[in-house]
């Protein structure tokens, strides 16, 4: 359990099964949007291999070892790629080089247009919830359609919402997450209850 990835088909069932839970209490329809990314970050990559580069022509100049001058410029520049590659290919060095601020947003901005892509306000009565991760940057946006009121759910819901986003934190990644997702069913039963009539507006 504790090494399932979101990709995972396993994954996928458990919380299509959690959405289903929640729902059989709850007017709210609740969609999960998993991406692997929400900005290309390249500027990282190119950081990394600068730095690289840099480093490789210190030892070039000032080792006392001896190296042709006629083969610096190519082998900086394989320096400089190489560091690139390592940072594309190895997304902790990448997280842990790129500013914590772009990342956040570039998760907040992708969450909206994702709200919009997805038409999670397409409900009648405007209760639809996205739930939105990105695994690079780790993040977890929650948004809420206007039926919605995080202020009328009070502060179980912002401690749930609180708990899924620093699900991605830990170790335990999935399973806190789901755990997280799952305490949202009673929050939305007891301010959004579930009507007879009530049928499910959203596909996922």
């Amino acid at each position: 359990m504790a090494t399932l990835k979101f990709s995972d088909k396993t994954a996928k069932a458990e919380v299509a099964a959690a959405i289903r839970a929640i729902e059989t209490s709850t007017s709210a329809e609740v969609v999960v949007a998993v991406r692997p990314r929400c900005g290309h970050y390249r500027h990282t990559d190119y950081l990394v291999g600068f730095a690289l580069s840099f480093a490789a022509l210190l030892v070039f100049l000032f080792d006392s070892h001896e190296f042709s001058i006629d083969w610096m410029p190519l082998d900086t520049l394989v320096a400089f790629a190489l560091g690139s590659v390592l940072s594309a290919v190895v997304p902790a060095l990448r997280r842990a080089l790129t500013s914590r601020k772009l990342m956040r947003s570039n998760v907040h901005t992708a969450a909206r247009a994702a709200f919009v892509d997805l038409e999670i306000a397409r409900t009648s009565a405007r209760t639809g919830i996205l739930v939105f991760v990105s695994t690079f940057e780790r993040g977890v946006e929650v948004v809420p359609d206007i039926g919605v009121d995080p202020v009328v759910l009070g502060p179980a819901f912002a401690e749930a919402v609180r708990a899924l986003e620093a699900a991605l934190r830990g170790r335990r990644t999935f399973p806190t997450f789901l755990e997280a997702l799952r305490s949202l069913g009673p929050i939305l039963g007891k301010a959004l209850p579930r009507s007879a009539d009530d049928v499910n507006e959203l596909t996922r």
